[in-house]
């Protein structure tokens, strides 16, 4: 039967996945809801395109229609222009004639603008059309995913709840309550020891309390009340290196040097030996 140590080894990892997979849960709906918010914008832009390209028409349609207006004045005028009887009159008349055609040149030039701009409004259009089925295609697609992703989630939450609810009818309810109690504050419950630490906040061991976990028995850390656990396979390997004493080599005598001594440590069985030589 695994023991109190070995259950809130699998009760701590059960909760990060529980954790885990409750964020990416939550996180889904999210993410399809930034693409919506995408597709939304791509909506508006559609939208503005088109409605930039009916009022260009509209504005094409009114100059058209005032072009019309204009037309009928000048002919009204030339009419008129015909039964005048003086001068400043018929000057008259065709300075109006005249106005009313430089006003027309004037809505030719401005619906001309329009025409050319109207093709570029036309492809900014279609662009956007693209945009919108490209995108919302995609959200479609990330729906689809979103929701296989969700279910199959959810499926694995319920069996690491059923783990972790299995992990703690196995440990003692004392150290079940302790567990959850540093775990609401500190993040975590257990606290591996690496380098004759505690990993959760880095207070080194006593030598017994070190020793005494790398036994097996159920410390706790004095200074975070994390529960610690000590796995063997982390532990440091230190290779012993022999220490190979230097190898000196004698100073050799200088050429002129009236003498030199040489010493010989072993010169047969437990002899030693100690050479003189002069330099004659």
């Amino acid at each position: 039967m695994p023991s109190d140590l070995e259950n809130l080894m699998q009760l701590q990892a059960a909760g990060r996945e529980i954790r885990r997979l409750q964020e990416e849960i939550a996180a889904l709906p999210k993410r399809v809801a930034a693409i919506e918010q995408k597709l939304a914008g791509t909506k508006a832009a559609l939208e503005a395109a088109r409605a930039a390209v009916k009022a260009d028409e509209a504005a094409r349609r009114k100059h058209e229609s005032a072009n019309q207006d204009l037309q009928g004045k000048i002919s009204k005028y030339r009419d008129q222009s015909l039964a005048v009887k003086t001068n400043e009159q018929y000057r008259a008349l065709l300075q109006e004639i005249q106005f009313a055609e430089q006003e027309i040149r004037g809505n030719e030039d401005k619906m001309l603008e329009l025409m050319l701009d109207s093709d570029n409004k036309e492809k900014q259009v279609q662009a956007a059309e693209a945009d919108l089925r490209a995108e919302t295609a995609e959200i479609e697609k990330e729906k689809i995913e979103a929701k296989a992703r969700t279910t199959q989630d959810e499926k694995e939450l319920a069996e690491w709840n059923a783990r972790r609810d299995a992990a703690r009818a196995n440990i003692d309810a004392d150290l079940v309550r302790h567990y959850d109690r540093v775990l609401k504050f500190r993040g975590s419950g257990l606290a591996e020891v690496l380098n004759a630490r505690c990993a959760g906040c880095q207070v080194a061991l006593r030598p017994q309390s070190l020793n005494e976990v790398k036994g097996g028995k159920l410390l706790i850390c004095e200074s975070c009340q994390r529960v610690l656990y000590y796995d063997p396979s982390k532990e440091v390997q230190t290779e012993a290196v022999t220490m190979v004493p230097s190898q000196r080599r004698r100073p050799r005598p200088k050429v002129e040097s009236p003498q030199a001594w040489f010493y010989r440590p072993s010169q047969g069985e437990g002899e030693e030996l100690i050479l003189c030589f002069t330099n004659a």
